[in-house]
């Protein structure tokens, strides 16, 4: 018999909540630059699409690339929190590099840290959230924890409009606000969450070291190949951005677009989230990626406004049903001692495809268009519906 939603967000861990909060105040704060950095790289710093593409693909991927190191080091520390409070604050502390920034070498510097900061607590928060939920409800967990962050995703790109609207287009004030939420999710990750205990083993194991690499079921490594590939489809929500700005939006309602996916995102996450501890897994990737296909064909279309939305919006869904899915997937899939290796690893193949996604969508937008880079994902959407066709994932829900 199913539960009712109230008697499931109950049961959710208090740390669970307080780390979906924490998640929220540092993705307002990073949202309400990275919805205006791409306009600000282009107008104010004369940046191509190119360019545009390579930075945010160099970024993330450092972001993703890094969390292998955060994770594994997670696993053979055994302890998490301390990890995540060090990358959050190091997320916070870059923020002030975008205000004061003259040139696009000191864009990519401060974009670099605020990722590596973003590396450093992925996979030790996700397996924080692992170790903290219970296992019956670890995919309600993490889509509301995802939820909540993209609360703070859609709320960051909302001040960024009003306080451009205030201060006539001022990239640089509205940067330095940004700060105030990043420093305030740290202060609430450092007093706020409560690491459980762990059993200790009198000796401690390199995570990384052949034999336990093996321990790493053909299923885990099957999520992160499919992860990979849903990389390579969805590249950098920048060019999302740079999407609604040629249809003519002025500048300053631009990131509304963000505001809108962000929403979406927001209010699928959890949902999808709670469904996908009943429902086969491949077949809620496969709903995501056939919503991804058509927000692709929404947005090759045309650029106007409207059809902007109606993609955006699609593309929201979309993130709502896969990333708490592929998250709680790895924990399915891994064993509990080695979750933070197993998101790191996971990380690292994804960081690359983004790095490789990014920069071809940059290619493609400056070469042939804005359209051939909508054309180029959703192709890629169809090779990861062809994956799961030939070979369904299988959760490994035994490997406690």
């Amino acid at each position: 018999m199913t539960m009712p939603t109230k008697s499931i967000l109950s049961q959710i861990p208090a740390s669970i909540w307080v780390l979906g909060f924490v998640s929220m105040l540092m993705d307002i704060s990073s949202e309400m630059i990275h919805s205006l950095l791409p306009m600000f790289m282009v107008t104010t710093l004369g940046a191509s699409a190119f360019m545009v593409g390579l930075i945010e693909g160099l970024a993330e991927s450092t972001a993703l690339i890094v969390k292998v190191f955060s994770g594994a080091w997670s696993d053979y520390l055994g302890k998490r929190k301390g990890l995540a409070v060090f990358g959050y604050a190091l997320g916070a502390l870059t923020k002030p590099l975008f205000a004061i920034a003259p040139t696009m070498g000191i864009v990519l510097t401060a974009r670099l840290l605020d990722r590596i900061g973003k590396g450093v607590r992925g996979a030790p928060r996700d397996a924080l959230v692992a170790d903290i939920a219970p296992p019956h409800l670890r995919g309600a967990a993490f889509g509301l924890r995802q939820s909540l962050d993209t609360v703070g995703a859609f709320l960051g790109p909302l001040l960024a409009v009003c306080l451009m609207l205030l201060w006539a287009n001022d990239f640089r004030a509205v940067f330095w606000v940004a700060v105030i939420p990043g420093l305030m999710a740290v202060a609430l990750l450092l007093f706020g969450v409560h690491e459980p205990e762990r059993h200790e083993d009198s000796k401690r194991s390199n995570p990384i070291r052949r034999e336990n690499l093996e321990r790493l079921s053909a299923s885990y490594w099957w999520v992160v190949g499919i992860g990979a590939v849903f990389t390579l489809a969805r590249f950098s929500e920048a060019f999302l951005v740079l999407r609604a700005q040629q249809g003519g939006i002025p500048i300053a309602l631009v990131p509304l677009v963000m505001v809108a996916m962000n929403l979406i995102y927001a209010l699928s996450a959890y949902p999808f989230g709670k469904l996908s501890d009943r429902v086969s897994h491949a077949k809620l990737l496969a709903l995501g990626l056939v919503i991804l296909i058509a927000a692709d064909l929404v947005l090759a279309t045309n650029d106007h406004w409207g059809v902007v939305i109606v993609g955006v919006t699609l593309w929201g869904i979309h993130m709502g049903i896969t990333q708490g899915l592929l998250a709680t997937m790895v924990a399915d899939t891994a064993p509990a001692d080695l979750r933070g290796t197993a998101y790191g690893f996971f990380n690292l193949i994804s960081g690359i495809a983004m790095l490789v996604a990014s920069g071809v969508a940059g290619l493609l937008w400056d070469q042939l268009g804005a359209s051939f880079t909508f054309y180029a994902s959703a192709a890629f959407c169809v090779v990861a519906l062809a994956g799961l066709a030939w070979q369904p994932i299988r959760a490994n829900r035994d490997v406690e």
